[in-house]
């Protein structure tokens, strides 16, 4: 199937209106009696050398930083939200009142936090098994051992708390 000269040209026109390949497709069956696929009309764009105009995109919407800022956001400790003295005793609930006996885990906090946590760091427990600790920005404590499917002892996980409740006043956190 072939354009005579005419024809092409009146294509091009079309496409310099802005018409889409769809649009394209139509008119020529209108205009011309051709039926053609979707994809030969974009082959016929194609050796027409000429390419259909794209919408032009939004401009994006300017704010006003004033606005922004008066947009309250909200805050992750308020009262009901998970904070971490809220949340570090809910991870051991086992009925022990006293303490563990202490020395025996020590926990790290690293000088730049994971991306996207609020502060994060390493602890090593009693049996020499260590772990990645880290506080989100909600106050979710969460634990990544480094040996897939370990899990600490009762005791080491409440010591663990203790001592990363200790280095985090320490750290002013």
């Amino acid at each position: 199937m072939t354009l005579d000269d005419l024809q092409k040209k009146e294509v091009r026109q079309w496409i310099d209106d802005g018409l889409k390949v769809a649009d394209i497709q139509k008119k020529l069956e209108e205009s011309f009696g051709l039926s053609m696929t979707y994809m030969e009309v974009r082959f016929l764009v194609d050796d027409l050398g000429v390419m259909p105009k794209d919408d032009p995109e939004p401009e994006p919407e300017v704010t006003d930083p004033a606005e922004e800022a008066a947009v309250p956001q909200p805050d992750p400790l308020a009262e009901g939200a998970p904070g971490p003295e809220n949340d570090l005793g809910e991870l051991v609930d086992d009925g022990m009142d006293a303490p563990p006996a202490g020395g025996k885990v020590s926990v790290t906090i690293d000088q730049l936090a994971r991306p996207g946590m609020r502060i994060s760091g390493k602890v090593t427990f009693s049996d020499q098994q260590s772990a990645g600790w880290y506080l989100d920005d909600y106050g979710q404590l969460g634990l990544s051992p480094d040996q897939e499917g370990y899990k600490p002892s009762q005791n080491d996980l409440m010591e663990f708390q203790m001592a990363l409740q200790a280095q985090l006043s320490r750290g002013g956190f």
